[in-house]
């Protein structure tokens, strides 16, 4: 593997240091895991987005693992030239590696190797060559009793010289351009029952200009039998391309040869270029989907916590009735309860003495079947609530962790509890639900699950790890996502906890079976530990920079003690009279390290989403019925989408904000303005009751 090439390409590609690159490399290929470079190695990075980097850099790990392989294959054969050699180490994606290759790769019998086989490549060669002879003529000295007459000697050699064309590799580059850039990728209805898929019924686009949305869609379309895909494109002159470029421009034989060349087209390479095209489309759509879900899913887990609240959860339902599942502050279970929406009465009694009984301050209610019966009880008991987006709830309710966290209670119950708890904080709730079924991705199952399972951990690691956990409170589903931390070490913090009390420091992580100094290095700073022996154990500064820390508050005549009773008031104006030099110098720390120390002294304890807008509560109620095109309300966004965003409007169906109506000015897409979870006016601006849909505008709404 080239490493200095690699470097090269990372340090132009992220416009940064190549001993910043350099570094990073080394980081991760010692072990160390990105929220700890991230968070702690900022001297060695420069506050590089090292989540981003990490992924760019495995990729290019395999692109060249693979030329490797390539040129060992063909080196193999005694076929490896230096020109070659060059431009497989030169080729910058994964598929012009492979279109080199494809001359030399072995493959199933063809055309073209039996041919070979009868002997006729030669005759192939005299055909591209500058000979006067007859065809024919060349033809009658190849006629043997596997090749019975001229005929089939020509056709023998057609098909060889079709196949080099086909296997050129700047040839395919050029069709595979000159399809992408002109071609036209169109769908048509397939049958005649009714589908959702009426929008592209009579459609079409370049495939250079086709949207993401737009490709999974018709994907999914023609994997269900609703539409008929064509990828077309300008034959002739494609053909004529080909022959201009692979054929000598004079020879006796171009007839013979343009009969090569179209063949080769029409039979070789035109299946496997629109192949090649529609896979590319796919992988790109794949690729913004991924990033669209990860942008929708960080906002989700990062919404604002509802602390010190006493919480009752409702899971509305009609068979199995509604649950209810009251939790204190600290998310611990107090009572549960299954009450009857038809008998309201009832159900309004027993939610009213759970209320009282435990000083419930709000209600969470799940949004799904019977939600908005059950919200009618709710408003009328005059007690703050929220609706709250229940996707993946039922899922974790019959999981196996859900089993384990609470096997005294009935699945149903479970999910109520787990109702409550994502209101009061989304991000320890929902980190125990495979991220896919939280609702906020797009045509999330049509797409490489292997790959948005990495994508999706990637930032369920980068949130968890960005707000810091309680060690002595963190369930292990919860704690399995801090850095240097596995499933396995998890449950060992909750089973030592549970057997030898609360953690009294940091240091005692050590004592947990299975979690050594490496895995203590990069989980210790994103462990809290509150109401321990030293305040700094419950702040995000590392215990390796405990003694920068000690050193900057002497410097500025402060203690540990002034650290734990907030007493810094006056901490900026004190570090102010010294340099960045000084301090760093004083301290032996860096400037980035520093100013993260810095931060985390005059905030201990503090999570980073308490400044975050929080739920909006209700008390009164609102249907479908009640809107007027004009309205203008406040909603909550529940999805981003590449064309427009969904929003909770409080009616128990989400109204769609289309792109377009979404901000004054151009936006290429609606992540770069909202995000799941934030709080939005918005206007009405289409109704239709029968279809259930509502056409807001945010901008019209100002």
């Amino acid at each position: 593997m080239d490493t200095e090439k690699i470097i090269d390409r990372l340090t132009a590609e992220f416009a940064t240091k190549r001993e910043y690159v350099s570094n990073v490399m080394e980081m991760l290929e010692n072990g160390d895991t990105v929220p700890f470079i991230s968070r702690y190695r900022k001297e060695l990075h420069g506050d590089m987005d090292v989540r981003t980097f990490s992924e760019r850099y495995e990729y290019m790990k395999n692109l060249e693992a693979r030329k490797d392989t390539v040129i060992a294959a063909i080196e193999e054969q005694g076929k490896l030239t230096d020109e070659l050699r060059k431009k497989i180490e030169d080729a910058e994606l994964l598929t012009n590696v492979e279109d080199l290759y494809l001359p030399y790769k072995q493959k199933k019998k063809t055309r073209a190797s039996a041919a070979k086989a009868r002997g006729l490549e030669p005759l192939a060669d005299l055909l591209m060559g500058d000979g006067k002879e007859p065809a024919e003529t060349l033809a009658e000295g190849f006629v043997t009793e596997e090749v019975p007459d001229s005929a089939a000697a020509l056709q023998g050699a057609s098909d060889i010289i079709a196949e080099r064309i086909a296997e050129d590799a700047d040839i395919r580059s050029m069709v595979r351009d000159m399809t992408f850039n002109g071609g036209t990728i169109s769908s048509v209805r397939a049958t005649e029952e009714e589908t959702v898929y009426e929008n592209y019924y009579d459609f079409s686009s370049t495939p250079k200009r086709l949207q993401g949305h737009q490709c999974l869609a018709i994907n999914r379309a023609e994997k269900e039998g609703a539409l008929k895909i064509k990828l077309e494109c300008d034959d002739e002159r494609i053909v004529a391309s080909i022959e201009r470029k692979a054929l000598p421009k004079r020879s006796a034989y171009l007839d013979i040869l343009n009969a090569a060349a179209e063949d080769s087209y029409s039979r070789l390479i035109k299946p496997s270029i629109e192949r090649d095209i529609r896979s590319a489309l796919t992988e790109s759509a794949e690729d913004g989907a991924i990033v669209n879900f990860k942008i929708n899913l960080k906002a989700l887990l990062m919404q604002a916590i509802v602390p010190g609240k006493v919480i009752l959860g409702l899971d509305p339902g009609y068979a199995h009735g509604c649950k209810l599942g009251v939790i204190d502050a600290e998310s611990k279970v107090l009572d549960t309860a299954v009450v009857y929406l038809h008998r309201k009465e009832a159900m309004s009694a027993a939610i009213k003495r759970l209320c009282d009984k435990y000083k419930v301050d709000c209600i969470a209610i799940g949004n799904g079947t019977a939600s908005r019966e059950s919200e009618e009880v709710v408003a009328e008991l005059g007690i703050d609530y929220v609706i709250v987006n229940e996707a993946g709830a039922s899922v974790y309710s019959v999981s196996k962790l859900g089993e384990e966290e609470f096997p005294d209670f009935d699945t149903n119950v479970r999910s109520a509890i787990s109702i409550a708890r994502r209101l009061q904080d989304p991000l320890a709730e929902l980190v125990k639900i495979d991220p896919k079924s939280i609702g906020v991705g797009q045509y999330q199952h049509d797409i490489n699950q292997k790959k948005l399972t990495e994508a999706l951990d990637g930032v369920v690691e980068d949130c968890v790890n960005s707000v810091g956990v309680n060690v002595n409170t963190a369930s292990a589903a919860l704690l399995e996502h801090i850095a240097g931390l596995n499933a396995t070490t998890a449950k060992n913090i909750v089973s030592y906890r549970t057997e030898n009390g609360a953690f009294r420091s940091r240091k005692q992580l050590l004592k947990v079976p299975r979690l050594g100094n490496k895995a203590f290095e990069q989980c210790a700073g994103f462990l809290r530990v509150s109401g321990g022996d030293n305040i700094l154990d419950n702040t995000g500064i590392h215990p390796e920079s405990y003694e920068a820390a000690e050193k900057l508050l002497d410097m500025l005549g402060y203690t540990l003690d002034d650290v734990a009773n907030e007493r810094l008031g006056d901490f900026t104006s004190r570090a102010k009279k010294y340099t960045t030099k000084q301090i760093t110098e004083g301290c032996g720390a860096g400037a980035a390290t520093m100013i993260d120390i810095s931060r985390e002294l005059c905030k201990p304890g503090r999570d980073v989403r308490e400044g975050l807008p929080a739920p909006v509560f209700k008390r009164g109620i609102m249907g479908i019925d009640d809107l007027a095109e004009g309205m203008v309300l406040d909603g909550t966004v529940r999805n981003v989408i590449d064309f427009g965003a969904f929003v909770d409007i409080g009616v128990h169906q989400d109204g769609l904000v289309h792109i377009s109506e979404i901000a004054d000015r151009y936006i290429k897409h609606p992540s770069e303005v909202l995000t799941p979870g934030q709080n939005v006016k918005v206007k009405i601006i289409k109704l239709d009751r029968a279809k259930k849909r509502i056409s807001l505008s945010i901008k019209q709404a100002k």
